[in-house]
């Protein structure tokens, strides 16, 4: 009888989260979770929501980056801004068939 070794592989992501806050940090957490869930699964119904709770929360990211906090005194409302110039692209990028692969 011959034994196999499972070879269990990981990907160590590094992140700088000194200027980052606690809430901003488990959001990342839950983020990475959710990609390897939504990119391992099988079952449909965990396909579509998974994708939908990670578009969620990284649309919550944006909304909560440094950028949005120094300009609250302006009258732009910059994470809501920020999302629907995103979703816009998205929609143009999915109505146009574009798939974008990035080799980094």
């Amino acid at each position: 009888m011959t034994s196999k070794t499972i070879e269990t592989k990981y990907l160590d992501i590094k992140v700088d989260t000194e200027r980052l806050s606690a809430n901003q940090i488990r959001l990342i957490k839950t983020i990475n979770s959710m990609i390897t869930h939504v990119l391992t699964t099988s079952k449909e119904d965990e396909y579509f929501d998974g994708s939908a709770d990670l578009i969620r929360m990284c649309a919550a990211l944006v909304k909560q980056a440094l950028f949005t906090e120094i300009n609250t005194k302006s009258s732009i409302p910059y994470g809501e801004q920020a999302l629907e110039y995103a979703v816009d692209l998205l929609k143009e990028h999915m109505e146009q068939s574009k798939v974008i692969t990035y080799d980094n």
